[in-house]
């Protein structure tokens, strides 16, 4: 089944259906926010790099997971469960599939709780905008919407005061959106409750300092914190908007080099045919037709070359695999890439791993490191990808023209 093109029509369905079914009074939860929700559900499944059925298990849900306000607002998850159930049962969805899909709609549900990878990605592309510069436009649009639909004039403080609850209770799910969100989420809330003691001083007393890592600490939650995390550990711990940019760099980097891979195997075996095809046909007939040896031997040159700059590129290359104490002592070694150490004992690379964890500046020398040593690998692999590309491109181009010269010059 071709999970894309099932995608496609479940967007223009889903489309069609918040148009034909415009309600003034739904100011947030529109097509605006489910096309948000969608994008941020891919952002996350790209990052795990989900299969084909998981990823369309996790936008399918996205897509249907606020339908349901148009029929119910209060049951809307599940509404949007049954709306996609039935959706599904029509393209002749399995039952596994479909059921999945619910769920996923169901773990949207305040208080969030969802079980597998798949519910917590749908739950935190939900409240994605919690730890987005979207947030605070976002929050007055539920507020209007919140007026509308239950006809209470709820004023500002009121509805700052449970936005505070909701961000207090709530946390990110899956470890991206955590280390992508959670600063930010952190600054709006504590910014709430700046704007909550400033209108209101006599909540000054109930509202004391938080302790946030990466921001200086203001003002405690109105609920209990119960993350178990001590404040000595939070100090001591890496900032969350370092540890994010290396997470994303790297998986950036790696996604890149598969990508690389992946052309190299396709240039590869593309001309492992043309070779096969030039030994077993056309070179052993060239006593037929001589006028085409000149070509033949342009295009098996070209596919020649085109191969061997593909294997280049996707060729390992493996340092020796060890490190002396001294390497350690002045942290020249990178201790987080395989072939620096893959020759070492497990006691010889436990006690390098746990001298670089208690030294911070050892710890983000080697990341950066890492970080470098696969920026320039991967430049490596596409520069020779690129040569290869442009011998393929090139060299075909010149061998049809070889060959049509030759077959005009015989007739």
């Amino acid at each position: 089944m071709n999970y894309y093109t099932l995608l496609d029509e479940i967007k223009q369905y889903v489309t069609a259906f918040f148009q034909t079914h415009a309600n003034d009074k739904l100011i947030y939860h529109n097509l605006g926010h489910t096309e948000n929700v969608v994008n941020a559900a891919i952002e996350i499944a790209n990052h795990y790099r989900l299969s084909d059925l998981d990823y369309f298990v996790v936008v399918t849900a996205a897509w249907f997971h606020d339908i349901g306000y148009y029929t119910d607002p209060t049951r809307h998850e599940e509404k949007g469960a049954e709306e996609a159930a039935a959706f599904l049962k029509r393209q002749g969805i399995d039952e596994t599939t479909i059921q999945t899909v619910a769920n996923c709609i169901r773990a949207t549900k305040l208080p969030q709780n969802p079980t597998t990878l798949l519910e917590k990605i749908v739950a935190d592309a939900d409240l994605f905008h919690l730890g987005t510069s979207r947030f605070t436009d976002t929050n007055k649009a539920m507020r209007k919407e919140f007026i509308e639909l239950h006809n209470i004039d709820i004023s500002k403080e009121e509805w700052r005061i449970k936005t505070i609850r909701l961000l207090e209770s709530h946390h990110y799910h899956t470890d991206y959106a955590q280390l992508l969100l959670n600063d930010a989420k952190a600054k709006h809330l504590e910014k709430l409750k700046e704007k909550l003691v400033e209108k209101n001083p006599e909540l000054k007393n109930q509202v004391a300092p938080i302790q946030t890592p990466g921001i200086k600490p203001k003002l405690k939650p109105l609920i209990s914190d119960d993350d178990g995390i001590s404040k000595a550990k939070q100090k001591n711990r890496p900032e969350r908007g370092i540890e994010t940019m290396f997470r994303i760099t790297s998986g950036n980097h790696q996604r890149l080099s598969d990508m690389a891979d992946s052309k190299a195997h396709i240039m590869i075996s593309v001309n492992s045919i043309i070779i096969s095809v030039l030994l077993s046909v056309l070179l052993k007939n060239l006593e037929q037709f001589p006028q085409y040896t000149v070509p033949a031997m342009l295009l098996l040159a070209v596919s020649l070359v085109t191969i061997v700059f593909a294997i280049l590129a996707t060729r390992p290359n493996i340092p020796k695999g060890t490190f002396t104490q001294t390497d350690i002592n002045e942290k020249q070694v990178n201790l987080l890439f395989f072939g620096n150490f893959f020759k070492m004992s497990m006691e010889d690379y436990t006690s390098g791993m746990l001298q670089m964890m208690d030294d911070r500046d050892f710890l983000y020398r080697s990341l950066i490191k890492d970080v470098y040593s696969q920026g320039v690998v991967l430049g490596t692999k596409y520069q020779r990808l690129r040569i290869s590309y442009n011998v393929f491109m090139y060299g075909l181009i010149v061998s049809v023209i070889a060959f049509s010269i030759a077959a005009i010059l015989t007739t």
